[in-house]
């Protein structure tokens, strides 16, 4: 079995009106930064935040009237859970969804307000995928995959052939690839509408699975990655087949630039993306080279971050571009010190966002102190400036 270009044409036609189709713009900011032209498609913009609806969407509207009543199940930590309880609510089916014990409580509760019962099972995804498939055959339901199936495959390549209709002269498409739905069914799309675009995946260092795949190389996985979307161990057979006999290459990406992706896109395109949404920007910026000149679609494909981890995320992002600086100083303990440095601090156009003090264990004599400070910089030349200024009296160092 295989998934063609009418596949996906049939998919566009089936999910119309229960599928929001997202806006592709060009972004001038990211434009300018990355120095390809960028064009972003807002699946981040879906009812549920993420691509996978358009897959779910097709796949539950291709079901017989039998298999409907039956009911499905799905397993998920995330965006398919969602998007399978959605339209099965839609349509009138009754969804089960089986999520790993460790799923966060506003994934679980989202899930639930579409109607579908939740299971928790497991500590791992793979314990999760167990139970669901054990539920499907000792209940009878249709288990709905969520990347490993043609129709699936084909709704997901309707985010490229929008695009595409959008967009027609691109010359590289670049996509997030965990199982690999959403890049087969993309490449697909792409290479039957634009036989001259360049299709690329992208995966994080730490889940390279569908590299090694394509590379014939064992597949060596894990750690903890901001792009958890698109950590995956076991990729598709389906999607592995249409991605290796349409020669699509897969680029890796250090988990840093993630981070980058997802700042980037929050400051200057003004849009929210999860670490496997930010995955495809993070290729551009991981090779320039590769990119610069071209015209680049990239779907932002999810925007369910924590606020927590996005919060993190920009601060640190900031952290890296010098425009925080946290610099640890010797200063003597003697009254009128503190009023200097602040003083110095803000003649140099510098703001202070956190000061800590510390006299009686961090430093070698009773009579000098240690003074842990924040500062807010324009850039990392202006954060230089600051720093060169303090230095000129006391003795400071990068934290």
């Amino acid at each position: 079995m295989t998934v063609t270009f009418a596949d996906v044409q049939a998919a566009a036609g089936r999910i119309a009106g229960r599928v929001l189709r997202t806006p592709a713009i060009r972004s001038d900011s990211l434009s300018r930064a990355t120095g390809a032209e960028i064009f972003l498609k807002l699946d981040n913009l879906q009812a549920t935040g993420a691509f996978k609806e358009r897959g779910a969407a097709n796949r539950l509207a291709l079901l017989t009237p039998e298999e409907q009543a039956r009911g499905v199940v799905a397993m998920s930590a995330g965006n398919h859970a969602q998007a399978v309880a959605r339209h099965a609510h839609l349509l009138g089916i009754a969804a089960t969804i089986v999520m790993p014990r460790f799923t966060p409580v506003t994934k679980v509760t989202r899930t639930a307000a579409w109607g579908a019962r939740v299971v928790l099972h497991g500590e791992m995804l793979a314990e999760a995928a167990a139970h669901a498939h054990h539920l499907a055959e000792t209940e009878g339901l249709v288990f709905i995959h969520p990347y490993d199936d043609a129709g699936i495959i084909a709704g997901q390549g309707t985010l490229a052939l929008e695009l595409l209709q959008d967009f027609p002269d691109l010359d590289a498409l670049v996509v997030p690839v965990g199982g690999g739905g959403l890049l087969s069914g993309c490449a697909v799309a792409a290479c039957a509408m634009n036989p001259h675009i360049e299709v690329i995946g992208v995966e994080v260092d730490s889940y390279s699975a569908m590299a090694q795949r394509l590379a014939g190389q064992p597949v060596s996985v894990g750690g903890s990655t901001i792009a958890e979307g698109i950590a995956v161990r076991d990729v598709g057979e389906l999607t592995f087949a249409i991605l290796r006999d349409l020669g699509t290459e897969v680029l890796l990406v250090p988990e840093a630039a993630v981070e980058q992706g997802i700042a980037m896109l929050a400051e200057g395109a003004k849009m929210v993306a999860e670490g496997a949404g930010a995955a495809a920007l993070a290729a551009v910026l991981t090779y320039p080279d590769r990119f610069a000149g071209k015209r680049v679609g990239i779907p932002i494909c999810g925007g369910n971050i924590d606020a927590r981890i996005l919060a993190n995320t920009l601060l640190r992002n900031l952290l890296r571009d010098g425009r925080l600086l946290r610099v640890i100083m010797e200063i003597p303990d003697r009254p009128g010190v503190l009023g200097d440095i602040s003083t110095r601090i803000g003649n140099e156009g510098g703001n202070i966002i956190e000061v800590s003090h510390h006299r009686l264990f961090t430093s070698p004599t009773v009579q000098a102190a240690q003074l842990e400070v924040m500062i807010e910089a324009r850039d990392a030349a202006h954060g230089a400036a600051i720093q060169a200024k303090l230095e000129e009296s006391y003795i400071v160092r990068r934290a």
